[in-house]
């Protein structure tokens, strides 16, 4: 058996990766079933029951209008001496569409659900492969592997190829089911109209950077672990990046008033990513006051081609790390 095939096998055999394959799916179940559970599809009844429910509320507040009115011809002082400015139901306020249940938008809603889908792969992805080659290095698996195939570099890549090829298959498989399962929900509980291939396209191409973000996330867990040689390293380093380099970074910079602050924090990166672009606005500069736009801020865009190109230097960066660390380092 070559050793690209038997990577492959023990990854997929591994009851950690089976465990949070698992998480991860019964997580996006219950994402599922909650957005199927909070929308409903509009129907002829439920047209009738939501008309039926603004008539009433207009006709409660016309009488609790009248009995304000009655008390305000007997007793004026208590209503500022006149009574010509008391409030009175209008039923245009009181329109049926403002009681209709609210229909899942595969068009308008579907595109947050492939963040959120990303969002949580690449997370698995990330402690997956962290876990992959952490494991081995720690149980001193790698030791005896080498021993039988003395390649380092190539023990490495083969095991890092594995792991991308695998989640690539774990990405896409996931990611059509995600699909077809709010294509049901729109189609049951909402609403599939306007879906032109232009729409499909966008989605399309979000999908494509989400899976982008899963690879990545993949790739970076097993270089920190395997730099690190224990999969605790890679974890540690995620809660390090959290709490020191984003909530404490984060409040430095705002106290040192450094320009454009919060383009130094991972989440806004991300979010460039998978939207094509954010922008950062500069509140420490002062703004430049127009008649027609008011106080406008200096403003930094991010878009997903710098994000991306951030991430591949990122990447690269941490895996070549890894594989300059295998090859020079003593096996022990």
């Amino acid at each position: 058996m070559s050793l690209y095939r038997a990577e492959t096998r023990r990854l997929s055999k591994r009851r950690f990766t089976r465990l949070f394959v698992v998480l991860v799916l019964l997580v996006l179940g219950l994402l599922a079933a909650g957005t199927a559970y909070s929308y409903q599809k509009v129907t002829p009844a439920a047209l009738a029951a939501a008309q039926a429910d603004a008539e009433r509320d207009f006709q409660e507040q016309v009488k609790f209008a009248e009995q304000e009115k009655e008390r305000c011809v007997q007793a004026p002082a208590e209503f500022g001496g006149s009574c010509d400015e008391l409030w009175v139901p209008v039923r245009e306020d009181y329109r049926a569409e403002n009681y209709m249940p609210s229909p899942f938008d595969f068009r308008e809603s579907f595109p947050d659900m492939v963040i959120t889908f990303a969002a949580l792969l690449a997370l698995v992805a990330f402690i997956i492969g962290a876990s992959f080659v952490g494991a081995e290095w720690n149980s001193g698996g790698m030791m005896n592997l080498l021993l039988w195939r003395p390649q380092r570099l190539q023990v490495l890549a083969t095991k890092l190829s594995a792991l991308i090829v695998w989640l690539f298959g774990l990405t896409v498989l996931t990611g059509a089911a995600w699909t077809g399962l709010f294509w049901l929900i729109a189609t049951f509980r909402g609403t599939t109209a306007r879906m032109t291939p232009g729409v499909w396209q966008s989605i399309g191409l979000t999908g494509l950077r989400g899976l982008g973000l899963v690879l990545v996330a993949g790739a970076i867990g097993f270089g920190i672990a395997s730099i690190g040689r224990h999969t605790a390293a890679a974890l540690g380093a995620v809660l390090a990046v959290a709490v020191v380099f984003q909530f404490g970074l984060g409040v430095v910079l705002e106290l040192a008033k450094v320009k454009f602050a919060q383009a130094y924090l991972l989440p806004y990166w991300i979010l460039a990513w998978m939207y094509k672009s954010t922008e950062v606005i500069d509140d420490n500069a002062p703004c430049d006051f127009s008649v027609t736009t008011g106080c406008e801020q200096p403003v930094f865009t991010i878009t997903w081609q710098l994000a991306g190109a951030v991430f591949l230097l990122v990447t690269t960066i941490i895996v070549g790390a890894a594989m300059w660390t295998i090859r020079r380092r003593d096996i022990t």
